[in-house]
């Protein structure tokens, strides 16, 4: 029996006859959107509030089966809530801060992902991923109903692309047989096992772990409070390497239970076999329902370019991750974070074309991240050799009893948000002394302001944040406008904006990105250095 949030109750956009298969020849569309998952929703969403008209083809009509990604982070959640559907995900989701780590019987330690009080969301929600993506489409039908030219297209399957110097060329099969459509963009958010990867020879570069690890949804009433709990070497019998515990709404927890490489998966899927592994790690006296299971392995992988001139890739089309750490869907929404305004840009004629080149850049720079941060826990979780295994307990056994040792515990590096140090578009960081967090290249953390949050003020467009300091109400450079967002460190009384973003209680000017992140900073308002600074934040110098 499967609750209805992990079922196919979900058909959010069945199949509809379109104007472009009555067309006598196909129809050019400003951007297509390939896969109606979390990151293709949530790009035609970024788009369409652009005004920028977007079509979504998906082979299927809605979500699928399954909880797959449930973790989604802090900066996940400041995303969606630009796209106005993030209250509704932590209204519904479960809130964790606090993790715990264990090995065999015996508590090793604890953390806290958000110590610091001064942020509007949580460091972390579990909602399971049919749940997220519901959010994200509902958001789309009350964008379309005031006006954002998003379609999606269910039962839409892209069998063949085409690609010309200014445009591409799709092929659909439809229940009602095919039809050809054109786009002046496309961008391929169609999985891990992306059709249009393959239609275009493209592939991934990296590495295949050999382990296997299975995946129990349940529902059940249990004590265990809302943390995530992973246990080295556990215990409890037939649970593997290592177990992962978490909390998701509606009383459903998952487990993961590491298995090995060379297991049978038909047999280890059948319920008694599940069964077993939950009665050994909960207790005979558990009463339980399976919702969900299934068995992965995992990759650490990505291509070698995301953007192949009209067609770009996103999310799981465009890199691999193993799931320790909460990496895949919270990388994929940065990826639509970095994308959306930049090809928004572009499109209007107010960038030029090599914009997008830093989509490339920056998010394979994210994306080596995650997979240096996945990989590393992988096999800190995952010895290969004897010695390795000696060091990897005995690191847990030093933690337990000394804090110095703690930081190498490595349970998962859960997701935190790219900083583009390195990046071309970055202008001067002339703050002098300024905030390690906040220098150029980094997302703006959240503080308190007023009765709201200064995040709340930032993004979609480019903004000139002015702290304690004057500046003009509005700078346009080239057709780029940035817009004065004035405060007063004074606007927070727990003192978490200056501590963010003044020294030493002086003054401030950001120039902010419209995807939040610092592109330049200064203790005082200069005009011909904010000029430049738009040049080069938006590719033109």
């Amino acid at each position: 029996m499967f609750d209805e949030r992990y079922s196919l109750a979900f058909k959010l956009y069945p199949y509809e006859r379109s104007a472009d298969q009555d067309s006598a020849k196909p129809v050019r569309h400003p951007v297509v959107v390939m896969g109606g998952g979390p990151i293709g929703i949530a790009t035609a969403l970024d788009l369409g509030l652009q005004g920028i008209p977007v079509v979504v083809l998906d082979d299927h009509e809605g979500i699928g089966q399954g909880s797959r990604a449930i973790c989604f982070a802090k900066r996940t959640l400041e995303i969606a809530a630009r796209y106005g559907c993030a209250d509704r995900m932590l209204e519904n989701g479960v809130v964790w801060n606090v993790g715990k780590v264990f090995h065999q019987d015996r508590k090793v330690f604890e953390f806290n992902l958000l110590p610091e009080e001064g942020h509007r969301f949580p460091a972390f929600i579990n909602l399971p991923q049919p749940s997220f993506e519901k959010y994200l489409v509902d958001r789309v039908r009350a964008a379309q109903a005031g006006g954002a030219p998003i379609e999606l297209r269910g039962k839409n399957r892209v069998d063949a692309v085409e690609t010309k110097d200014d445009h591409v060329v799709l092929d659909i099969s439809t229940p009602e047989g095919p039809y050809r459509i054109e786009a002046d963009w496309l961008i391929g958010c169609d999985g891990a096992s992306s059709p249009l990867r393959k239609m275009l020879g493209l592939d991934f570069e990296g590495r295949v772990f050999q382990d296997s690890f299975l995946i129990a949804d349940i529902k059940m009433t249990a004590d265990f409070p809302t943390e995530r709990w992973f246990w080295f070497e556990p215990s409890f019998k037939d649970s593997g390497a290592s177990a992962l515990l978490h909390k998701q709404p509606d009383g459903i927890w998952r487990i993961d239970f590491q298995i090995g490489w060379d297991v049978d998966r038909k047999e280890e899927l059948k319920e008694e076999n599940v069964r077993r592994r939950l009665d050994a790690m909960l207790g005979p006296d558990v009463d339980y329902e399976l919702v969900w299971t299934s068995i992965y392995t995992f990759q650490c992988r990505r291509m070698k370019k995301f953007r192949h001139n009209r067609v770009i890739f996103a999310g799981d089309a465009a890199h691999q991750v193993s799931p320790f750490g909460a990496r895949g869907a919270n990388s994929g929404l940065q990826d639509v974070d970095n994308l959306g305004w930049k090809l928004g840009l572009v499109i209007e004629g107010k960038a030029p074309d090599q914009l997008l080149d830093t989509y490339d850049d920056e998010r394979i720079f994210g994306a080596d991240e995650n997979i240096l941060n996945s990989t590393r826990s992988t096999d800190f979780i995952t010895p290969k050799s004897k010695i390795s295994h000696i060091f990897r307990n005995a690191v847990l056994d030093l933690a337990e009893h000394h804090p110095f040792a703690r930081p190498m515990v490595n349970s998962g590096r859960l997701s935190m948000p790219c900083v583009y140090d390195r990046s071309s578009l970055n202008g001067p960081d002339a703050l002098t002394g300024g905030p390690y967090r906040t220098r150029v290249g980094s997302p703006c953390p959240d503080a308190p302001l007023g009765n709201g949050f200064l995040l709340s003020h930032l993004g979609g467009g480019f903004r000139l944040l002015a702290i304690d300091t004057e500046a003009p109400h509005l700078i346009e450079e080239d057709g780029i406008s940035a817009r004065r967002i004035r405060v007063s460190a004074g606007d927070d009384k727990t003192g978490a904006l200056a501590a963010r973003y003044l020294v030493d209680a002086r003054a401030a000017v950001y120039l902010i990105r419209p995807d939040q992140h610092v592109a330049a900073r200064w203790d005082r308002f200069d005009e011909a250095a904010v000029r430049a600074a738009l040049r080069t934040a938006t590719g033109r110098e």
